[in-house]
């Protein structure tokens, strides 16, 4: 996984970007009506109910916007939230709360989204041993916002990109020219280059997975698209080697007969591609 310095140079990142694509070379409209010395204060409405998430994220917004800003915090990222809440107030220079507006609502509309969707998953995992994880399905050049999100919703977070973590999928297998060789050679890969990377590697039947236990060195194998018998076969034949993961296609209506098939993780990608934002509003007062 990505260190805590990188993730945080991400949302940086974020951050300047998104500002650089919003305002250009300025809020026209604010600057055309609202005096640059002129005071406001803003409170986040909710007019929804789920798990709110991406106030952190709406402080350091706020800060990079204009450090003089101060906001009162009232729910915390997590929380259980409903119509009619209002999670934090923000108070400083009306132009800068309104630079800064459409980007906070974008970001925590969908946060939030995420966040309760996770959380709904992680309840119907209660009483199993099985987390739930992430996946690389996510909206490009936000992808640590949305990753962020599922942590708040109690979720895992999976790699975070190709360079923390090696997962041979079916076309790195089948390019590779089946599943034994191409762990073979990124065992050879990892040594040449002396990286330190965790190997998770696909099986699309049971065969595969004892090709891949024969091979060794794996850290979790990725039990993709097998239906409850086979998966209870797979958990069965790996046992302790390694670690187990079932994906493809699982929702709401499976993902708990597959946690009980005995898997230490579900991924699921409906968690960051599958999502209705969640309706916030910020509102002077």
């Amino acid at each position: 996984m990505i260190s805590k310095a990188q993730f945080d140079n991400e949302i940086a990142l974020i951050i300047a970007n998104a500002i650089r694509e919003d305002v250009g070379d300025g809020d026209h409209s604010s600057l055309a009506c609202i005096p640059a010395d002129a005071q406001g204060k803003a409170k986040l409405l909710v007019k929804d109910e789920g798990i709110i998430a991406g106030v952190a994220f709406a402080k350091q917004v706020f800060a990079y916007v204009d450090p003089q800003m101060k906001v009162e915090t009232l729910i915390e990222d997590g929380a259980k939230v409903k119509h009619g809440d209002i999670v934090f107030y923000v108070e400083g220079a009306s132009q800068s709360i309104l630079k800064a507006e459409r980007l906070v609502l974008n970001a925590m509309q969908r946060m939030s989204a995420i966040a309760t969707k996770t959380k709904q998953f992680v309840d119907l995992l209660e009483g199993t041993k099985t987390k739930i994880l992430d996946t690389r399905k996510t909206t490009p050049g936000i992808r640590a916002l949305e990753k962020w999100a599922v942590k708040i919703g109690g979720g895992e977070n999976h790699r975070f990109a190709l360079y923390d973590m090696i997962m041979l999928k079916d076309n790195h297998i089948d390019f590779a020219g089946g599943v034994s060789k191409a762990i073979a050679l990124t065992k050879d890969y990892l040594k040449r280059t002396d990286r330190d990377l965790k190997i998770i590697v696909e099986a699309r039947n049971l065969e595969e997975i004892e090709a891949i236990l024969e091979e060794g060195g794996v850290y979790r194998i990725l039990i993709d698209n097998f239906n409850y018998e086979d998966t209870r076969k797979a958990v069965k034949l790996i046992g302790t080697q390694c670690l187990t993961e079932s994906s493809g296609g699982i929702n709401e209506n499976t993902l708990r007969k597959y946690a009980e098939c005995g898997v230490d993780f579900i991924s699921s990608g409906a968690l960051t591609h599958s999502v209705y934002n969640m309706d916030l509003s910020l509102k002077a007062v």
